[in-house]
C-alpha cells in the first residue's frame, strides 16, 4: 500500500506540473495555432470522458451498485459546478477583448493562474484516488489531466510574458498553478489513508468520475469549440477516446 501511495503522489505531481509544458510553449513562440489549441482541448476531453465512464464509474458500480455509485457521481459533478461557479477560470480562447476594451495582460494571467490552481486541487485528488485503486487507472487519469493542463499552462504564461517580457515570471506562475495538484493529492493521502476501505475507495472513484465529466463538458469541449474549428474539436474528442481505449488495452 505504501508503494501505491508513493506512485499515486508521483503521478499527481507529473500531471499537475505538465502546466510547465504549456508555459514553455507560451514563452517560446509568438503565436500558437488556434487549431492546435482546439484539438488539444478536445483530445483531453475525449480522454477524460472515456476514462471516467469506462474505468472509474464502472469500477464503482461493481462495488457499490448503480444507485450508490450514481449518487457519488452526481455529487462530484455538483461539487465541481459549485467550485466553477464561485471561481471560474479561462482558457486562451476566452481571453479575447471586446472592441475598444483595454485589458491588463499581467492581471489577466495572474487571475487565470489563481483560478487554475484552485481547479487543479481536486484534480490532484482525482489522480491520487485512481492510482490508489490500481496503477493502470492512475496512469490513465494522470495522462488525461496532463494533456488538458498544457493549454492551462499556456493560458497563464502567455499573457504574463506579453505584459512583463519576463520568461522567468511567466514560467514561475505557470509552475505555481500546477503545484496545487500534488498538494491536493497529498491532502487526499492524509485524509483517505486512515479510513480507506474498498467501499470508501469506490465512492471516491465515482466522485472523481463526476468531477472529470463536468470538467470535460463544461470547460474543455466549449473551449475547444470556441476557436471556431467545430469539426476539429469533435474529431479530437473522438481521437482522445480512441487513444485512451487503445492505451488501456496495451497496459492490460
Amino acid at each position: 500500500m505504501t508503494d501505491n501511495i508513493l506512485y499515486a503522489l508521483a503521478l499527481s505531481a507529473l500531471a499537475g506540473l505538465s502546466t510547465t509544458i504549456g508555459s514553455l510553449i507560451g514563452i517560446s513562440v509568438k503565436r500558437v495555432s488556434p487549431r492546435f489549441m482546439s484539438a488539444n482541448l478536445g483530445f483531453a476531453a475525449g480522454v477524460m470522458i472515456f476514462v471516467s465512464f469506462v474505468e472509474l464509474f464502472v469500477r464503482s458500480i461493481d462495488i457499490l451498485g448503480l444507485a450508490k455509485a450514481s449518487t457519488a457521481f452526481f455529487l462530484g459533478m455538483l461539487s465541481m459546478f459549485a467550485l466553477d461557479f464561485a471561481i471560474p477560470h479561462q482558457y486562451m480562447s476566452e481571453q479575447a477583448t471586446r472592441k475598444g476594451e483595454v485589458v491588463d495582460m499581467k492581471r489577466t494571467g495572474l487571475f487565470v493562474a489563481l483560478g487554475i490552481a484552485i481547479h487543479n486541487f481536486p484534480e490532484g485528488m482525482a489522480t491520487f484516488t485512481g492510482a490508489l485503486d490500481n496503477i493502470r487507472m492512475g496512469v490513465a487519469i494522470a495522462f488525461a489531466i496532463a494533456v488538458h493542463n498544457i493549454p492551462e499552462g499556456l493560458a497563464v504564461a502567455a499573457p504574463i510574458f506579453a505584459a512583463t517580457n519576463s520568461r522567468k515570471k511567466a514560467f514561475f506562475y505557470s509552475f505555481l498553478s500546477g503545484l496545487s495538484e500534488p498538494i491536493g493529492a497529498a491532502l487526499a493521502a492524509l485524509v483517505l489513508y486512515p479510513i480507506l476501505t474498498p467501499a470508501v475507495l469506490a465512492y471516491m472513484l465515482a466522485f472523481v468520475a463526476g468531477l472529470m465529466v463536468f470538467i470535460s463538458l463544461d470547460e474543455l469541449v466549449p473551449a475547444s469549440r470556441a476557436y471556431g474549428f467545430d469539426h476539429t474539436a469533435i474529431l479530437a474528442v473522438i481521437l482522445g477516446m480512441a487513444v485512451m481505449w487503445a492505451s488501456l488495452l496495451l497496459i492490460g
